[in-house]
């Protein structure tokens, strides 16, 4: 009897340090957490560069540069006239 229940106890020993293994350290939970946020960071870097090319790209975009420059040279020109 003795023999059932030393092995009883050994067969629960291994099981229990089993599943003690499996369990992430918590370094292991913040090496997890670091590579997710930075796949997060990176995925959201190349989305933005992506979209900023394609609305520079675009026609509001073109439209919204030409307003611009037609802005900066009307000011240009006030203030050139006003300093002479």
């Amino acid at each position: 009897m003795k023999l059932y229940l030393a092995a009883a106890v050994l067969m629960l020993v291994l099981a229990v340090h089993t599943e003690a293994q499996d369990e992430p350290t918590l370094e292991q939970h913040f090496t997890k957490f670091q590579t997710q946020v930075k796949e997060i960071a990176d995925d959201l870097t190349e989305k933005t560069k992506t979209n900023l090319k394609k609305l520079g790209n675009s026609e509001f975009g073109e439209k919204t540069k030409n307003w611009f420059t037609e802005q900066y040279e009307k000011v240009k020109q006030t203030l050139s006239g006003t300093f002479s």
